[in-house]
């Protein structure tokens, strides 16, 4: 996984709340495309037309959000099915981060696992910082709808400068910074699971036939 430390990014607001899987990733695709392949069926039933063109109206879609690396979502995002599909889909259309008030559980845990950043903080904070990333949008703003996302300080600064300290678990965070799954976070401590192992047959010998 590549490292997660500081985002600077174009960052879109999805304030719809519910958004389930299904949106996310429909399961066809699943089924016909691998994990590397899922980025332009990334909520295509909102992204496109009828006619295969792109819907004006997606939010990701839209000229100011377009390439944007982090997705300010409303309650409940990504609820629904277990699919790690929902995440390689949005890491396919370059998302790196997704700050909501709440989260699909299962969703929250896939994306540590693929480096991606599910931040969760008060629905009040959430709307606040959609409320500016529109307005940086608007005719004469002098800013741009961009979020600054320090996973070291934890702390998310919005167009206007104001900070926003969020949570992450300690474990998940250095997994994060190091760009490391569980797997590969379990391996760097390969010398003291095989102290541990040795310590255990020779306190419990008859636990390991084979060693013998």
């Amino acid at each position: 996984m590549k490292p997660f430390t500081v985002l600077d990014a174009k960052a879109a607001p999805l304030m719809e709340q519910n958004v389930n899987t299904d949106i996310i990733i429909p399961i066809h695709r699943l089924r016909d495309f691998g994990q590397n392949e899922l980025g332009p069926y990334a909520f295509e039933p909102w992204r496109y037309l009828p006619d295969g063109s792109d819907n004006p109206e997606f939010f990701l879609n839209k000229p100011a959000y377009k390439g944007a690396e982090i997705i300010v979502a409303d309650e409940n995002f990504a609820c629904g099915s277990s699919r790690e599909g929902a995440v390689w889909a949005v890491m396919g259309m370059g998302v790196r981060a997704v700050i909501a008030p709440s989260f699909g559980p299962i969703f929250f845990n896939n994306c540590f696992q693929n480096g991606v950043l599910p931040i969760q903080l008060d629905r009040a904070d959430v709307l606040a910082i959609a409320n500016e990333l529109e307005g940086a949008t608007r005719p004469g703003s002098n800013s741009e709808p961009k979020l600054s996302i320090d996973l070291e300080s934890r702390t998310v600064t919005t167009p206007s400068g104001r900070k926003i300290t969020f949570h992450v678990d300690g474990i998940r965070r250095d997994a994060l910074l190091k760009g490391l799954n569980e797997v590969a976070l379990t391996l760097t401590r390969e010398g003291e699971i095989a102290a541990h192992q040795a310590m255990a047959r020779k306190a419990t010998p008859w636990l390991y036939p084979a060693a013998q």
